[in-house]
């Protein structure tokens, strides 16, 4: 039996807003058209095999892209990546040419990653699931980057993007 929620989802949104997260950059390749948005629900799902997931609304441009390219990228975004994270999080961007102001560079898959990432991951969808309006992709960790760095991440909690701040013996 099933109880009712006692609970709107604006009140949900803003509950879940208080859990501070990392902020990534998704990216795919469906065709020869990049795809990329910011994204904060990425979970590291298993260490053998190497999995990583990735929540995505449905109605998303880069869930389609995804679901036919099959590889998918992460880049982890340091403190200094507030402004790539705000472009590629506006809702009605232009798709043509919306990587051409941010640094990348392309992963073994063909990619792109950014530049300035704490971290790159690149994946092969071995899963994907329905969960309400979103869908999981559960990606098998094929390739990652991860630079000698000590810059801080960038995280987003209760609706705003913040920096953590980390000393050398963090990293």
């Amino acid at each position: 039996m099933t109880e009712q929620a006692n609970f709107t989802t604006d009140q949900y949104r803003r509950a879940m807003g208080r859990f501070a997260s990392g902020v990534t950059i998704a990216s795919t390749l469906a065709g020869k058209q990049d795809h990329a948005m910011t994204a904060n629900a990425v979970v590291s799902v298993s260490l053998e095999p190497t999995l990583l997931m990735i929540s995505v609304g449905t109605e998303s441009r880069w869930f389609e892209a995804a679901q036919e390219s099959g590889v998918w990228g992460i880049s982890l975004m340091p403190a200094t990546g507030r402004k790539i994270a705000e472009w590629l999080a506006t809702p009605g961007r232009p798709m043509l040419g919306q990587l051409g102001r941010v640094p990348h560079h392309r992963g073994v898959t063909g990619v792109a990653l950014m530049d300035d990432a704490l971290t790159t991951i690149e994946c092969r969808t071995v899963a994907l699931h329905e969960a309400g309006d979103h869908h999981l992709f559960i990606g098998e960790v094929i390739a990652l980057e991860v630079p000698e760095s000590a810059h801080a991440p960038l995280v987003h909690c209760q609706g705003s993007y913040r920096t953590l701040t980390t000393s050398p013996t963090d990293t």
